[in-house]
């Protein structure tokens, strides 16, 4: 493999393995903090005890992603030193704003959150989390909006004596209107995977039949967080059409792709399955609805969408020779598995939500009174931490593969921007880091399980961690 082959790839395992933190955090930490609110305004012992066990969840989460985060900055400059050098001027600095005032901000309250139990008042310990959840926001903004200059370059111009692009407008960069598209669609996408954990792990204990004292909780969290999810879902599907239509706006190739749409058409069709040939030049089967993509592209049945064959026509005269069409198979089929897996994830947030409804509580795991399909039905519940992960993931990979061949799109392509390293040099690291991060995934899942597992805490009787001194159990 080449050394930009080896480069992609390493860049696209760290980066889908660190996504798998960033969401649950963001998400989690405002129902962690809403739990703790609840419990100030109500002194319900219930709320206490949901944000102490899902706080730790949150914990564990927020660790990872801090680790393998920074993984991700020292490639720019390993792997990426070419395009580091032409835009390290705009994409450095929403980076550079979000290390030293969103990170640091929900680093330092987060200290105090862990720290402050029993020392600062109780409504000044949760606007702490509160303080965290909000930094957590913060640094997906700053970071979107280094990713959506990417996409759709704006506020630079090209400095022809350096040969790099300049900043010109910090503020431009930061309103992209691609950004003010995304941002929403990733915060909502948090929420999804936040709440269908807490969903999950909140019905896997009602299905083992806790303590009394504790289904009263795992209730409060099942309703809480399918609510959640299905809010969440409904926004997700929201913004996702605002962006597909800018997508077809500001990356036409993107939208071409994802639909498996080779000419250019008017009205343009949707396709419900398209099966092409092996190296994506050409659809072999199609079914297809009428109009629909030009409604879902441009808000209007009647519109025209470009076609893939037609914008490489398009892009080899503007750009001049070379191939501007990415992965069809990948790009089409990740945007569908995105979208199926998250309506999967909403159906069965609503099968949460009913089998807790006015009181109920679902029949314990083995009990012969609950009918098979109920079964297949809870046990559908169990997998929904996992859903929405993978639509995230998902979602990336089109995001990223779809852009190819551009890394910054119409300015540098990916093959430019990669560094003169040899290929054993990026193989070694690549093998050391996928090595490690499966070393991680084990520790990840193990400390996951087990405080998920304890359940929740009892008053009176304090966790093991609770009796180790507090910069241990940090």
């Amino acid at each position: 493999m080449s050394v930009l082959e080896l480069s992609r790839w390493q860049f696209g395992i760290t980066t889908v393995y660190h996504f798998l933190f960033v969401p649950v955090t963001i998400g989690l930490g405002f129902l962690v903090a809403g739990f703790e609110t609840a419990w100030n305004r109500t002194a319900n012992e219930r709320w206490l005890k949901l944000t102490k066990f899902y706080g730790k969840l949150f914990l564990i989460n927020f660790a990872m992603g801090v680790v393998t985060g920074i993984v991700q900055e020292f490639q720019f400059g390993m792997n990426w030193s070419a395009y580091s050098r032409f835009v390290g001027d705009i994409f450095g600095a929403p980076l550079a704003v979000e290390a030293l005032l969103a990170f640091f901000l929900e680093s330092t309250f987060l200290g105090l959150w862990v720290f402050g139990w029993d020392r600062l008042s109780p409504r000044l310990h949760a606007a702490c989390m509160w303080i965290v959840a909000v930094g957590t926001v913060l640094s997906a903004y700053f970071i979107l909006a280094a990713n959506s200059w990417m996409q759709h370059p704006v506020g630079y111009h090209y400095n022809p004596r350096t040969h790099r692009e300049e900043l010109t407008s910090f503020l431009d960069v930061l309103t992209n209107p691609a950004q003010l598209a995304t941002f929403p669609h990733t915060i909502a996408g948090c929420f999804l995977t936040a709440g269908a954990l807490v969903t999950g792990v909140a019905m896997w204990h009602l299905l083992r039949r806790p303590a009394a004292e504790s289904t009263a909780a795992f209730r409060t969290a099942v309703k809480a967080g399918a609510i959640t999810t299905l809010l969440a879902a409904i926004a997700v599907i929201g913004t996702g059409d605002i962006q597909g239509k800018l997508m077809t706006r500001y990356q036409p190739m993107k939208m071409a792709a994802a639909e498996a749409l080779y000419h250019t058409s008017q009205p343009a069709p949707f396709s419900l399955f398209t099966i092409g040939t092996l190296n994506g030049s050409r659809p072999v089967f199609q079914v297809t609805l009428p109009k629909l993509l030009s409604f879902l592209a441009t808000g209007n049945f009647n519109a025209q969408v470009q076609g893939i064959d037609n914008l490489q026509s398009l892009y080899s005269q503007v750009y001049g020779p070379g191939s501007y069409t990415p992965i069809i198979p990948v790009a089409y089929w990740s945007f569908r598995l995105m979208i199926g897996i998250g309506l999967l994830t909403a159906l069965v947030s609503l099968i949460a939500l009913w089998t807790v409804r006015r009181g109920r509580v679902p029949a314990a795991v083995g009990s012969s009174q609950r009918p098979f399909w109920t079964k297949v039905l809870l046990f559908a519940v169990l997998a929904m931490p996992f859903l929405p992960l993978a639509a995230n993931s998902l979602g990336w990979i089109f995001t990223e593969m779809a852009r190819q061949p551009w890394l910054v799109f119409g300015q540098m392509k990916t093959s430019t921007g990669v560094s003169a390293n040899s290929a054993g040099e990026v193989l070694a690291s690549l093998i050391v880091l996928t090595l490690l991060y499966g070393g991680l995934a084990v520790v990840e899942g193990g400390l996951m399980f087990k405080y998920a597992r304890a359940g929740l805490p009892q008053p009176g009787k304090p966790s093991a961690d609770e009796q180790q001194p507090l910069e241990l159990v940090y």
